[in-house]
This record gives structure tokens, sequence and C-alpha cells, in this order.
């Protein structure tokens, strides 16, 4: 029935699925035995997982053609998300339809392995037509704030989460262990990995702030502690999952956990900005769509292609 899945990346699947029954079941008990804490926040955080992880599995387990759709409607929840966040023109919102349409398009490319075309669709074709939709409306007025909110939002919530759907369509061969659908696994999984690492490390050790003035919370134990457990279980996983030697490991490693935190840190900046806490309330205990994925921003581009110069 799965067949297009290679047995490592079922059994990592069910090893993903034990770790959420592990951790489901330690909240039951702190909440049976602690009753003078509310759990009520963290049950919530767990009932969000369950779905987030079910979804994710589900989409992995039908087909690629799936996995493909679901990262393209991930990229329209976190656009729609990040325009609903910014302040847009009136004058700007026939140029939003065509901003809209290029997700489709784009994960075409990305769906049929067409790496020439995934590659400039949006950082050259887009960035050089949306402008030109934007003059021929005639509103001059706020133009290049316009353009700019614009491009990045199609670079960071379009661009950079499509890569997760290009490593499914990497030439199985090249990845014996787990073929794209592994290489997606491990990357997603280290990545939000890394950020409950980052946060775990930083609240039983965390002292020193690492950038207060964007994220008053992240400490430098946090971050150091987050990078080097990301890191040991990058190597360790690695095997299992991707075409990754050793080095390549602890190099794939530190891209996700530096990067993560970067990510992260850079949507905080953006939500700061604005004014808000959250970037939407879709993940009952987390947020927003922007806020489950803001570290996938960074590591996901960065190590598809990294991967890509490697191996393929």
């Amino acid at each position: 029935m799965f067949d297009h899945l290679k047995p490592n990346v079922l059994w990592a699947l069910g090893g993903v699925i034990a770790v959420l029954v592990l951790a489901s079941v330690i909240v039951a008990v702190l909440a049976a035995v602690r009753r003078d804490k509310d759990y009520g926040e963290l049950k919530l955080r767990m009932r969000s997982w369950w779905w987030m992880v079910g979804i994710f599995a589900a989409a992995m387990l039908l087909s690629p053609t799936a996995a493909v759709v679901f990262w393209g409607f991930v990229s329209f929840l976190a656009l729609k998300e990040y325009l609903s966040l910014i302040p847009t023109r009136r004058a700007d919102r026939r140029v939003l339809f065509w901003a809209y349409l290029a997700i489709p398009i784009h994960y075409y490319w990305a769906g049929i392995a067409w790496y020439g075309m995934f590659v400039i669709f949006i950082p050259v074709f887009m960035f050089l037509l949306l402008p030109l939709r934007m003059v021929t409306i005639g509103e001059t007025q706020g133009f290049l704030r316009a353009a700019g909110t614009l491009h990045w939002g199609m670079m960071a919530m379009v661009f950079s989460i499509s890569h997760l759907a290009y490593l499914l369509v990497l030439d199985p061969a090249k990845n014996a262990a787990g073929a794209g659908a592994g290489l997606l696994l491990y990357l997603v999984f280290l990545t939000q990995f890394n950020d409950v690492a980052q946060y775990t490390w930083g609240k039983l050790f965390g002292k020193h702030k690492v950038i207060p003035k964007v994220s008053p919370k992240k400490t430098w134990e946090g971050l150091i502690g987050g990078i080097l457990t990301t890191l040991a279980l990058a190597v360790l996983i690695a095997p299992y999952l991707t075409p990754l030697r050793l080095l390549e490991a602890i190099g794939a490693g530190l891209i996700i956990g530096v990067f993560g935190f970067i990510g992260d840190v850079t949507i905080s900046a953006v939500k700061r900005d604005i004014g808000v806490k959250d970037s939407g309330t879709l993940i009952p205990g987390h947020g927003g769509v922007l806020d489950r994925v803001d570290s996938l921003t960074y590591t996901a581009p960065l190590f598809f292609h990294y991967v890509y110069y490697l191996h393929y």
C-alpha cells in the first residue's frame, strides 16, 4: 500500500508517533500528579501536534503528489497569513491575485522536477512581473514598500517552503536509505526538534540573552544546547534516511540548528515590527501557520541546496 516509501521512512514515521505517545503520557501524568499547576496550554499544544503530525504523515503516506500539494497548501496559508498581517494598499488587491496564482504554478515545477524553472520562477519572473502589474494600476504612493513587502513574502512563504516539496521528487536512486521522503522527514523532524530543544535548554539553563530586542526569551544556553542536541541527532539519524556521510551529516546538523534559530528570530522580528505575538490562531497553542514554519523558511532552501550540491 505504501510502496512509494522506503521501509526506513515508515519506521521513522512510526518513531515520531511513538515520541508523541510518550510525550502525551508524560503530560497526562504531570497533570494528574501536580494539580497545583495548570497544564491546559501544554495539553492544547500536544493535541495540535497530533493533528499536525497526522496530516503530514497522511500526505506522505498517500503519494508524492499528495505531499507536494500539501506543501503548496501550507505555502498558501503562510502567505495568506503574512499578507493579513502586513498592511497592503487597496490598489494592490488585484496584484495579490497574481501572487496567489503563482503558488500552484511554482509547485507544478517542483512536482515535475523541472529544476531550472523551479529556481528562477519566483526569484526572477515573479520578481519582475509583480511590480509590472503594480505599475499598470498607476498607484505610485507607497510603491517601493508594497513591492518589497510582497517580494519578501513570496520568497519566504512560497519559494523557501517549496524546497520541501522538491525534496520529494529528487532521484531516489541517489538515496537508497530513504529517497526524497527520507530527506524531507529528516529535515522537518530536525527543524521542529531543534525548536523544542532550544526552548527546553533555555528553560532549564538560560540566563544570557541572545537578541533581547527581537526575542527576549532566547538565550545563549538554549541556542547552544539546541544546536548540539540537533547536531547529535542529525548524525545519528542520517544513515537511515539520507545519503549523507559523517562529516556531511555534521554540516547538515549545523545548518538546521543555526539557521533554524535565524529563521525563528527573523519571523519574530517581523511580528514585533507589526506588534503581534502570534501570526494567527489556526493552530491552538501554537499560533498560526507562520509560527510553525518560521524556522523552515531558512532551513528548507539551505538544506536542499546543500544536499543537492553534494549528491545530486
